[in-house]
């Protein structure tokens, strides 16, 4: 089963660039969402993410993971490696 990663972004949001950054070196495949200025893309966002409007959103496997902090957090817990090889953390 593919796991399937999904980033929403700025294209010139350095916490979006750095997420990527983290995905690109983990060697994953990622879908990214580039929502300059579209409000309504962003407030679709948000229904999946609970509310939240800040960049970048992530989601695995359709879990919200959240933004940049939070996605370097799991992966110094060493529980990123898990979620991107879709196993549970």
């Amino acid at each position: 089963m593919t796991t399937m990663i999904e980033i929403y972004t700025w294209a010139y949001c350095p916490y979006c660039i750095r997420a990527k950054a983290l995905l690109d070196k983990k060697g994953v495949e990622y879908s990214e969402y580039c929502i300059d200025g579209d409000e309504e893309a962003r407030d679709k966002m948000a229904q999946r993410a609970n509310g939240k409007r800040s960049l970048p959103q992530i989601f695995i496997d359709d879990r919200h993971i959240g933004g940049c902090d939070d996605l370097y957090a799991l992966n110094s817990q060493g529980k990123l490696d898990p979620l991107l090889e879709g196993r549970a953390a």
